[in-house]
């Protein structure tokens, strides 16, 4: 079956993308110039209204900042706020910030700027992801470089939110066209853009920090696997973000102009399930489906084996993991019973799935053992980020769909009715809550009960944890093994 699948995978591949290798044009070889190959493009520069990882994974940290950030261990750590305090009664928060940072407008990093940024998140974005700030109560300006923002109740999830593009930091004077000109604190401003080929960044003359090793970087958008790799061997590009099919890994690994870097991510590669739809709105063609799929023989087929079976929405990086990738052994003989118990032994399912390889993969092997309990489905790429954004995770047009989920601790989610799965638990609500509001052992406790109960309810079927896979020439250095955060951090990287 093997052989097959993956001759389909590669046909599929070929109509998905519509790229060739010609889009891998070589890059000026200036050694200030680094040039890094992506597959998902963003749509445009405002995450405030757009949804989606591909803007934060190419803005996060680079030109826009926050006032705290994630570092390669998954933990807190300052950025423009230079500390923070704490009240003991969890509801305050007090940030010391950096005297003598500046937006790429001109205008100086203050207070003032902080209480906007963290306001505007309620009042002006429209993503799916603003709810998490509607646990501040207001900002206060103490001094021009003291933020006090006061909570309505604890939470210990909300200074971990900031770490993401929540908590990126906006100057007033800068978000008159969000989406086509960023205005940042980092260490990267936009240049230019070529849509469906490239963005270029250019060093920030004003930063406050560090200045970056590299002068200029490009970021350059492939979508075709082959065309990718073919850009890195070419001298098209320097560094392949991630690679997109492991079956080219061996052939990097043998080559000693490279470097592979492997690590892990907290990025769950997930089969959606459209819970407010029938069939799927029966737990019992959910808990089918579930039983239905190998996930081990998944992971060798579209991955060769490499990332992580989890079986939840709750990576090992987090402090509630525990390891339920068990709960739905391969059984199909339970698969098809729980289906004809439903009434439903022959169900017809649409699986829409971003155009981008490891969901192609992925996608062939779900069809393939799906069939094999009478399930039949219909595979339907989609263009990614904007059509798939559209069309499944915005107006819920979906059955089944694969997805790699990127954010990190993305499994409140499941504790909003409204969002794409259609899952509306009344238990999971309420332990999120008590996570949230609770003592740490208590937010570890609550969180564990709502992944158990998550997997009992069949809400998702976590299929594996996707690996962090970067391949780079031998003269780029200082890449992060694991990649835990919504951004690709280009403030590490230099020239050996």
């Amino acid at each position: 079956m093997k052989a097959r699948i993956h001759a389909a995978v590669w046909a599929l591949l070929l109509v998905a993308s519509g790229c060739s290798a010609g889009s891998s044009a070589t890059v000026a070889k200036d050694p200030g110039t680094l040039a890094i190959g992506y597959t998902a493009e963003p749509a445009n520069f405002d995450f405030t209204r757009t949804d989606g990882a591909a803007i934060p994974q190419a803005l996060l940290y680079n030109v826009y900042e926050g006032l705290v950030k994630l570092d390669a261990n998954a933990k807190i750590v300052p950025l423009l706020a230079e500390s923070w305090t704490v009240s003991e009664d969890r509801k305050t928060y007090d940030f010391k910030l950096r005297k003598n940072a500046k937006f790429s407008n001109g205008a100086p990093f203050t207070a003032e700027d902080v209480k906007f940024s963290l306001m505007r998140v309620k009042t002006g974005w429209t993503v799916s992801i603003k709810s998490t700030m509607d646990v501040v109560d207001r900002v206060d300006v103490v001094a021009p470089d003291h933020a006090r923002v006061v909570l309505t109740k604890p939470s210990n999830g909300w200074l971990f939110s900031l770490t993401s593009r929540l908590g990126a930091m906006f100057s007033p004077t800068g978000v008159a066209d969000l989406a086509n000109k960023p205005v940042g604190t980092g260490p990267y401003t936009v240049s230019s853009r070529r849509r469906g080929d490239s963005i270029v960044l250019k060093q920030n003359p004003t930063y406050w920090g560090t200045k970056p090793a590299y002068s200029t970087v490009v970021l350059k958008y492939i979508k075709d696997p082959t065309a990718l790799n073919n850009a890195l061997l070419s001298n098209g590009i320097d560094v392949i973000s991630a690679i997109t099919v492991p079956d080219s890994i061996p052939q990097f690994q043998s080559d000693d102009r490279f470097t592979v870097v492997e690590g892990t991510t907290n990025s769950e590669v997930t089969l959606a399930f459209n819970n407010a739809r029938p069939p799927l709105n029966d737990v019992r063609v959910r808990k089918a489906l579930s039983y239905a799929i190998d996930r081990k023989a998944l992971l060798d087929t579209a991955w060769a084996g490499r990332g992580t079976l989890i079986g939840s929405m709750v990576p090992p990086t987090d402090p509630w993991y525990e390891d339920l990738s068990n709960a739905y052994p391969f059984d199909p003989a339970k698969a098809k019973a729980l289906l004809a118990e439903a009434g439903q032994p022959h169900p017809s399912l649409r699986l829409r799935i971003p155009n981008l390889p490891y969901a192609v993969s992925a996608a062939q092997v779900v069809s393939s053992q799906l069939a094999d309990v009478g399930v039949t489905v219909t595979i339907e790429p989609l263009d990614f980020p904007a059509v798939w954004l559209k069309q499944v995770f915005t107006d819920h047009d979906y059955d089944l769909s694969i997805i790699q989920h990127v954010e990190a601790r993305d499994i409140v989610t499941f504790g909003r009715p409204k969002y794409y799965w259609g899952y509306d638990g009344k238990p999971v609500q309420q332990n999120l809550a008590k996570a949230d509001a609770g003592t740490p052992q208590e937010q570890v406790d609550a969180m564990r009960q709502v992944a158990r109960r998550l997997s009992e309810d069949a809400a998702a079927d976590w299929l594996f944890l996707f690996p962090n896979v970067i391949v780079a020439k031998n003269k780029v250095t200082g890449f992060v093994r694991n990649q835990v955060s919504e951004s690709f951090d280009l403030t590490g990287l230099a020239p050996r």
